[in-house]
């Protein structure tokens, strides 16, 4: 068996078409253009390239992009300063800080300062809350771009056992509230999963991923998840991302995984580039609630 690409690629592509042309008509009905602003402390390259991308991505949707760049020596104070002017600034619908953000500084405290109303990347407790009631404000941006993936290529996911491996705040823990939810943006098929939520201390974690229908590894390990963990023929979604000597891998072994899946996303060009489009999918929906109020 040598299993089908889901190109993420192509998908983000599409999905900021539409939002691009949703962006213009909000727009022309009068309303001001949705405006998303990134907050940059530092100096680190992945963060600048990150960044910039974001901004040429708001370009092409017709999203106002702003960056607001912070050195890494700014007091905490200084940033919340500046996120608290943002979160009254009517023209800003969305805000997001880079991360990581220097050691001297409160996390936490920082994402928590960002009005539920503009945090765009679903960080806020408020909108966590929401999310775990299933009357979400925001969808997280890396899981809702995996459920658009896999509703794209027609992949139901409805009954189905999935194994999330990975329990961050980020992806690991929304995506499996996602997917366990009665209902989703693309659906019923999109949601109604049974959904194991496996980490890097899971007993036997090779038995319980082989139980899977559906892989979704964000554990943060170069090429964790071998072949032979994998079900013949299950949907493997990798969204590690680890640079191992002068190659960029996923936490799946990528060929062991091509000869026993029925699918499988690349690393890079799989899961990243929705993360971006969801982004900006957000941001309009931002736009569209603190427009109408």
């Amino acid at each position: 068996m040598t299993a089908i690409l889901l190109d993420g690629k192509q998908t983000a592509l599409a999905i900021r078409a539409e939002v691009a042309e949703q962006v213009e008509q909000f727009v022309a009905a009068g309303n001001r253009r949705p405006c998303l602003v990134a907050v940059l402390v530092g100096d680190d390259p992945a963060s600048q390239v990150y960044v910039r991308n974001k901004n040429i991505a708001c370009e092409k949707a017709g999203i106002e992009g702003r960056v607001h760049r912070l050195s890494a020596d700014v007091s905490q104070a200084e940033l919340m300063k500046l996120i608290s002017e943002l979160n009254a600034d009517d023209a800003v619908h969305g805000i997001l800080v880079q991360l990581p953000l220097p050691a001297s500084m409160d996390e936490r405290q920082v994402l928590d300062a960002v009005d539920a109303a503009k945090d765009v990347d679903a960080f806020n407790p408020c909108n966590v809350g929401l999310l775990m009631q299933g009357r979400p404000r925001f969808l997280p941006c890396t899981p809702a771009g995996i459920v658009q993936l896999l509703h794209r290529y027609d992949i139901p996911v409805a009954g189905k056992h999935v194994v999330v491996v990975g329990r961050s705040d980020i992806v690991g823990k929304p995506m499996a509230m996602l997917l366990a939810a009665k209902d989703s943006p693309c659906g019923p098929s999109a949601a109604n999963a049974t959904v194991t939520l496996a980490h890097s201390r899971t007993a036997d974690l090779a038995a319980v991923v082989r139980s899977a229908d559906v892989v979704i590894a964000a554990v943060g390990r170069p090429e964790m998840i071998r072949g032979e963990m994998l079900k013949p023929g299950a949907v493997v979604v990798d969204v590690g991302i680890n640079r191992v000597g002068d190659r960029l891998v996923g936490d799946v072994a990528f060929d062991e995984a091509m000869e026993v899946a029925s699918a499988v996303t690349p690393v890079p060009g799989g899961v990243g580039p929705l993360t971006i489009a969801m982004l900006l999918s957000n941001t309009l929906q931002a736009a569209r609630e603190i427009e109408s109020a």
